[in-house]
């Protein structure tokens, strides 16, 4: 299985003008015109190939947000879903 690698380079060309554009839309839903230290709101867009893809890797953007807070709050997300059964059921 290939190495998936977040953040350590820069967004796969099949993906960037698309993750660029949401990334767009997604500032102006949550933040509306705030930019900077205005926003309120701060998100991360992740997004990877299913399977087994040679080459394939985690492509990554955010609206500013600080590297450092995208890995606190990415551990504490792991933290939760590991800690948390699988849930089964219809919701």
């Amino acid at each position: 299985m290939s190495r998936h690698q977040l953040g350590d380079a820069p967004i796969q060309e099949q993906y960037r003008a698309q993750m660029q554009a949401i990334a767009e839309v997604l500032d102006e839903a949550f933040n509306g015109a705030a930019k900077g230290s205005g926003r309120q709101t701060g998100f991360v867009l992740m997004v990877f190939p299913y399977g087994d893809v040679e080459g394939g890797r985690t492509n990554y953007i955010s609206n500013g947000a600080d590297r450092r807070d995208v890995v606190v709050l990415m551990k504490e997300m792991i933290a939760r879903f590991e800690g948390q059964p699988e849930i089964q059921g219809k919701a």
